[in-house]
């Protein structure tokens, strides 16, 4: 992880993962609000987002789970949505 932001007290959690093709293009928060990838990264680096960092592929910034020893809450075992 290139960045881990500090989360505000009010800070969302995420709940599920918006992709289109098989690839993730957004976040459902637990506010019931949808972002898309970029939006996302934004708010968790101004902590609205908790629970994750900020990690980097090919110049594109995306969201990962911080490591806890939990699996059920990483990222990638959440729920999709379309």
């Amino acid at each position: 992880l290139e960045e881990i932001p500090e989360a505000k007290a009010d800070a969302k959690q995420i709940v599920a993962l918006v992709k289109e093709s098989g690839k993730v293009t957004g976040y459902q928060l637990s506010d019931g609000n949808t972002v898309d990838k970029q939006t996302g990264v934004a708010l968790a680096k101004d902590g609205g987002i908790e629970g994750v960092g900020i990690a980097t592929n090919k110049g594109t910034e995306y969201l990962k789970s911080l490591p806890d020893g939990d699996e059920k809450n990483n990222l990638g075992n959440l729920p999709s949505i379309s």
